[in-house]
């Protein structure tokens, strides 16, 4: 079928984060939200029948998870990008932030430090600090609007951190890492003892004819030693329904990640997630093909516009995930200033850049997946908003 992605849905008022929230994220609902990661987009028809037919049995008990839970996720993985896995290495979770948060606390080690390369996903900070340890920072280094990895820096503090988060592919700075450079982090991580793990929530969600190369793919020193996470909620926009599969390296570690969440006695899907888990994954690749050439026309948009109208502000078009980063410094505003000169001036509610670098200045993150015709006025109001702001 042929989905329909310029339609304007109304979320207000219908419990969602990301309209619903605006007065407590922004002070006002008077802002266009194009903050928090997910898509106004319907998802795919047959993750939305398969829901309803769930909802008509109108018996909502315990949730049990049989072996075709698993095999939907690892088939997809192997159909897509070549990662052949083990379901019997496969764990759930509620998400990918709950599940790198329960290996913090399990595996922080005696260092009580957690490398994370900045700018990246704030939670990062927030999985690490929660769990009582210490945030060492690689930051990215920024050349004419392309980032990479500062690698003396990494060699550097690799040595004195007991787990090192990846975002693969990178949030908020689109990079899908190459294979060279996932070999080298793996490599150094085991030479140190230092647990990797690869956040690859958005690894379904590549443009511009990049490959995504799962982390533990990358050498056999990479199977026995990295954790993976991955899940259908990015790609399929079904965040609210919390779940995540986790790939471990070895039956250890999975068997201490299983016994931590049965302490809590959270160890089902809810009768949704477990539904769709394995739905998106069988039957939505017609609608996940459709959105990424939608997506990725996105993006063109946004970077053109700017490029014509809003040249102080300069685009970092992603090659993955669906969040542009903006570039705002030639504005001329502090982080507070441009925090409000998005809300008051642009009627925008964007995430800051500095929730994703403590010590960045001058950036912004935009949500991109939305109906071209929201984009377009959204940027319009930025335009008239910066042109006001050069006229003072």
């Amino acid at each position: 079928m042929r989905y329909d992605f310029d339609q304007i849905i109304d979320r207000v008022n219908t419990r969602c984060a990301k309209y619903d929230e605006r007065v407590k994220k922004f002070g006002t609902d008077k802002v266009i939200p194009l903050w928090i990661a997910d898509m106004d987009f319907k998802t795919a028809s047959p993750i939305i029948d398969a829901l309803k037919a769930r909802a008509e049995e109108g018996i909502f008990g315990y949730v049990s998870r049989p072996d075709s839970y698993f095999k939907a996720g690892c088939d997809w993985q192997e159909r897509r990008k070549g990662w052949k896995i083990d379901p019997a290495m496969c764990s759930w979770s509620l998400g990918v932030v709950p599940a790198m948060t329960s290996m913090a606390a399990l595996w922080g080690g005696d260092k009580g430090k957690i490398l994370i390369q900045t700018p990246v996903y704030g939670e990062f900070y927030e999985i690490t600090e929660n769990t009582g340890h210490i945030v060492v920072e690689n930051q990215l280094v920024e050349d004419h609007g392309k980032w990479s990895v500062d690698w003396q820096d990494f060699e550097a503090k690799i040595r004195d951190v007991s787990m090192f988060l990846l975002c693969n592919p990178h949030n908020p700075l689109g990079i899908v890492w190459d294979r060279e450079t996932l070999d080298r982090m793996v490599k150094l991580c085991a030479a140190n003892n230092v647990l990797m793990i690869s956040d690859e929530i958005h690894s379904d969600l590549i443009f511009h004819g990049r490959k995504f190369i799962p982390a533990c793919t990358v050498s056999e020193l990479a199977r026995k030693t990295v954790v993976a996470c991955f899940s259908g909620t990015k790609t399929f926009n079904l965040a609210g329904l919390q779940a995540c599969t986790v790939v471990f390296p070895d039956p250890e570690k999975k068997k201490a990640f299983d016994w931590w969440w049965a302490s809590k006695d959270i160890h089902r899907n809810n009768s949704f997630s477990s539904i769709a888990m394995e739905v998106c994954f069988n039957e939505g690749e017609e609608w996940l093909e459709q959105l990424l050439p939608y997506l990725s026309d996105n993006f063109d948009f946004i970077g053109d516009y700017c490029r014509r109208y809003i040249p102080k502000i300069r685009v970092n078009v992603p090659d993955a995930t669906y969040l542009v980063w903006l570039d705002c410094r030639e504005l001329g505003l502090s982080n507070e200033e441009l925090h409000r000169f998005m809300i008051e001036k642009a009627g925008l509610g964007l995430n800051d850049g500095c929730d994703f670098g403590r010590s960045l200045h001058g950036y912004m993150r935009l949500n991109a997946a939305c109906p071209r015709s929201v984009l377009k006025k959204a940027l319009e109001q930025l335009r008239a908003a910066v042109d006001g702001l050069q006229k003072r």
